[in-house]
C-alpha cells in the first residue's frame, strides 16, 4: 500500500514537471520565427492533450486508490483480515498498478520528447544567432566598401577637373604660340 502511495506521488511529481516543461517550451516556441513556431506549437498542443489525459487518468486512479485505501483500512481495523480480499479486488488492484506503470512510462516518454524539442529549440536559436552575426559582419563590410567607393569617386572627380584645367591651359598656350608665329611670319613677310 505504501508503495502505491509512493508511486502515485512520483507520478504526480512527474506530471507537474511535464507541465512545467511544456510551459517553458511554449514560451520558447512563441519567440521563434513563424514557420518554426507553427510546427512547434502544434506539437505542444498534442503534448498538452496527452498530459491532460494522463492527469485525468491519474486522478481517476488516485480516487479509486483512495477508496481502495479506505476499504483496506477498514479491513485492517478488524472488519476482515487481509487474506479474505476477493480475487476480483486483487485483479482490479493489479490492473490499477499496471495502468499506473503505463502512465508513468507515458510520462517518461513525454518528458523525453519535450527535452528533445527543447534541445531542438536551443539549436535553432544558436543557428539564428550565428546567422545574425554573419549578417552584421556583411553589413559592416558593405559600409566599408561604400566608404571606399565614395573616396574613389572624389579622387576621380578631382582628376577630371585637373585634366579639364590642363586642357584649357595647353589650348591657351597653343593659341598664343600660333598667334605669335603668325605675327612673326606676317612681320617677316611684310618687310
Amino acid at each position: 500500500m505504501e508503495q502505491k502511495r509512493q508511486k502515485f506521488s512520483e507520478i504526480k511529481a512527474g506530471l507537474d514537471d511535464a507541465e512545467s516543461l511544456i510551459r517553458k517550451m511554449d514560451l520558447e516556441a512563441r519567440s521563434l520565427q513563424p514557420n518554426v513556431k507553427v510546427v512547434l506549437l502544434a506539437k505542444l498542443r498534442e503534448y498538452k492533450s496527452d498530459l491532460n489525459n494522463l492527469k485525468s487518468e491519474h486522478k481517476r486512479l488516485a480516487s479509486a486508490n483512495s477508496n481502495q485505501a479506505a476499504r483496506d483500512d477498514l479491513l485492517e481495523s478488524g472488519m476482515a483480515d487481509a487474506m479474505s480480499v476477493s480475487a476480483n479486488q486483487r485483479g482490479r488492484l493489479m490492473m490499477s498498478t499496471e495502468r499506473l506503470n503505463e502512465s508513468s512510462d507515458r510520462i517518461k516518454e513525454s518528458r523525453r520528447t519535450m527535452l528533445e524539442t527543447e534541445e531542438l529549440g536551443v539549436s535553432i536559436l544558436q543557428d539564428l544567432h550565428q546567422q545574425r552575426q554573419s549578417l552584421l559582419h556583411a553589413n559592416d563590410t558593405l559600409h566599408g566598401v561604400d566608404d571606399n567607393i565614395s573616396k574613389s569617386k572624389k579622387i576621380l572627380t578631382n582628376m577630371s577637373r585637373r585634366m579639364s584645367r590642363n586642357k584649357w591651359i595647353i589650348s591657351s598656350i597653343i593659341v598664343v604660340l600660333v598667334v605669335a608665329i603668325a605675327l612673326i611670319l606676317y612681320f617677316k613677310l611684310s618687310k
